[in-house]
């Protein structure tokens, strides 16, 4: 995540250096910009699956008993689970067909595979961190 910022923040400092200074600017700027943010957002979506960081609607569950809420937890988990199944399917769906159809971005030229593989990824790993922490999933317990 950091070095997607980082790279970002180097593009977008390139840019405006090149823009003002020199009159010139990186066309394809703005859309590696954007790109670099979806990757960034979806290998973040993994630490905060890992972490228990994500948002949680527990304003009754809170306050549930322990049988209940390891009930709960554990119907939440099979949700979260068969979700992040589904994504991963259909974004393997996508990416495959952008692969093999050899579409490219507009600006940069950038094949369309890449950005989408973000999801894939993203849900990839968190896939991977909700199983690795199961346990604190069930217990809520982070």
């Amino acid at each position: 995540m950091g070095s997607a910022l980082l790279i970002g923040i180097a593009i977008n400092l390139v840019n405006v250096i090149g823009r003002y200074a020199f009159g010139y600017s990186l066309y394809w700027a703005e859309e590696a910009l954007v790109y670099l943010m979806i990757w960034g957002v979806f290998i973040g979506v993994a630490a905060i699956a890992f972490n228990g960081d994500h948002l949680n609607m527990d304003l009754f569950s809170s306050n549930l008993g322990d049988p209940w809420k390891t009930i709960i937890n554990a119907c939440m988990l099979v949700v979260l689970l068969l979700c992040c199944g589904f994504a991963i399917s259909q974004s393997w769906k996508v990416v495959s067909l952008f692969y093999m159809a050899g579409q490219v971005s507009v600006a940069a030229g950038i094949p369309k595979a890449i950005p989408h593989a973000a999801l894939l990824i993203g849900f990839i790993l968190m896939l991977l961190a909700v199983v690795i922490r199961i346990r604190s999933y069930l217990t809520g317990k982070f």
